[in-house]
């Protein structure tokens, strides 16, 4: 203990309990997918017609070709998908910490997956539904 940095101990301390949050929060995402019908989202392959269940982690507005487009990284535990909707600036409830199922045709565009325009239904939070 005499070589333990100052605050050494709280430092693992929380690093554990943010870990163990984190694996909590994606447990909790993948048994609510399972019981809506969705796939896990490294379990997709390119060109699939897929339904995803997860949550917004953020949300940006960036024009693509002079269109405006909203994206947004869905998470559900295993793995990010950038879902776009082309030729809108915003949509009601959309927004980080929102929990939706997005249905639509997966696609890779420069390594990462994207979903465009994808169906979408919000959820109640699977911590609080």
């Amino acid at each position: 203990m005499g070589s333990e940095k100052p605050g050494g101990i709280w430092k693992r301390a929380f690093k554990g309990l943010a870990g163990d949050r984190d694996e909590q929060d994606a447990e909790v995402l993948q048994d609510y997918a399972n019981g809506c019908g969705a796939r896990s989202i490294t379990g997709c392959h390119d060109r699939e017609m897929v339904t995803l269940y997860g949550t917004l982690r953020t949300i940006t507005f960036s024009p693509r070709g002079g269109v405006p487009a909203l994206e947004g990284e869905l998470y559900d535990g295993t793995g990010t998908v950038k879902l776009v909707w082309l030729g809108r600036r915003k949509i009601a409830g959309i927004h980080p910490g929102s929990e939706l199922t997005a249905s639509g045709r997966i696609g890779v565009v420069d390594g990462d997956r994207v979903m465009f325009n994808p169906r979408y239904e919000l959820r109640p939070t699977a911590a609080h539904g």
